[in-house]
């Protein structure tokens, strides 16, 4: 027999090889997280998130009180007609992230970009620091 041919008839294999898989997708986180990395320089903060497969106009930047809120929509790709998934262990949906920024930031100079599915956020430092004191005494318990 030849090689070819066994391949041929092996084929039929295909659809059996993902039945053990069938109910991995329940073990898999369901929803979309994604994950973020933050630092600083002597002149700025910084902050990158990788969104992977999520478009621009999908994304949402807000800064209110020296707090930085992202949130986005990663839209499904399964509902392509015909196709049929046996697993998948990809993550779709909304997420929302948010940052509490330091008193230094200069917020009317915030920039971001958003290149190969990684979203990159520069905040200067600011020279003035509004910044309030209080002092928080500790208790003893019981």
């Amino acid at each position: 027999m030849s090689r070819k041919i066994s391949v041929h008839r092996n084929t039929d294999w295909w659809p059996d090889v993902f039945e053990p898989f069938r109910s991995f997708g329940y073990r898999v986180q369901d929803f979309f997280s994604p994950t973020a990395e933050a630092g600083s320089t002597e002149n700025d903060y910084d902050i990158s998130m990788e969104l992977p497969g999520v478009k621009e106009k999908d994304i949402e930047i807000s800064l209110d009180d020296n707090v930085l809120t992202i949130k986005g929509e990663k839209h499904s790709e399964k509902e392509k007609k015909g196709k049929t998934f046996y697993f998948s262990e990809r993550a779709y949906g909304s997420f929302e992230r948010t940052f509490r920024l330091p008193a230094n930031v200069d917020s009317n100079k915030i920039e971001a970009d958003f290149e190969d599915g990684v979203l990159r956020i520069k905040m200067p430092k600011s020279k003035e620091i509004s910044t309030s004191t209080k002092k928080i005494a500790i208790g003893k318990k019981g």
